[in-house]
């Protein structure tokens, strides 16, 4: 097994860590900001009739398409009307659930599935976790046995190195840590050197050393909510 940082003890035990009880505070996110008319790019219009979007694209039907998302469950920031890269990242992580060619594009069929849509269900039946979905590559975190978010991940890039089983955080890094295969930022680690961290490259398919990648700007939002103490159980499967 690989491990992207430096290595303490697992805590993984072969029976799974109980749930942690339900947080009383309502979940938060970014505080929704009043945008700036975002620019008018015209959505180019496919053959079966819904419109295109694509990164860099802005304006009402970016907007729309950024808070069904969020009602979905898929954590695209604050939405604001910009088809910027934590759109792409929502949108990769809604057609990895979805079945769909994950390339960050809402094209037809991604539009079509997203309108036909549910918010995802966890295997989690109750309290609250962090589950790493190896085959979807998504970060699902379950708050009272519900599916509260939904985020674009990749891990290890080779079978077995991103190990399946129950952990749970057990020390994290509020800033950058140097490992044996890289620099980690703001790493939660839950097996010896294995990590949820952020980083600047997370493409649609397992491509780190074993750790669980999430986008920098989604580590930062996980620091300042509060949603992955020390002691949170990880189930990875």
């Amino acid at each position: 097994m690989a491990a992207c940082g430096s290595h303490r003890p697992a805590v993984a035990a072969s029976q799974p860590p109980a749930p942690t009880p339900a947080a009383s505070s309502s979940p938060a996110s970014s505080p929704p900001a009043s945008p700036s008319a975002p620019p008018s790019a015209s959505p180019s219009t496919g053959p079966a009739g819904p419109p295109m979007l694509r990164p860099d694209a802005g304006g009402p039907e970016v907007l729309a398409l950024q808070r069904k998302l969020s009602d979905l469950g898929y954590w695209v920031g604050t939405p604001d009307g910009r088809y910027g890269s934590s759109t792409v990242h929502a949108i990769t992580a809604f057609q990895k659930v979805a079945g769909l060619d994950r390339d960050g594009v809402a094209g037809p069929q991604t539009l079509r599935s997203r309108d036909q849509a549910s918010r995802p269900r966890p295997r989690a039946g109750s309290g609250n976790a962090i589950e790493v979905d190896l085959s979807r590559q998504v970060v699902i975190l379950v708050v009272d046995g519900r599916t509260e978010w939904v985020l674009d991940a990749s891990t290890g890039r080779v079978a077995g190195t991103t190990p399946t089983g129950r952990y749970s955080i057990f020390r994290q890094v509020d800033g950058y840590d140097p490992g044996p295969l890289g620099v980690l930022y703001r790493p939660k680690y839950f097996n010896g050197g294995v990590a949820v961290h952020g980083f600047p490259d997370v493409p649609p398919y397992p491509a780190s050393h074993g750790c669980v990648r999430v986008t920098d700007a989604a580590m930062d939002w996980l620091w300042a909510t509060g949603r992955t103490p020390v002691g949170r159980p990880v189930w990875v499967y």
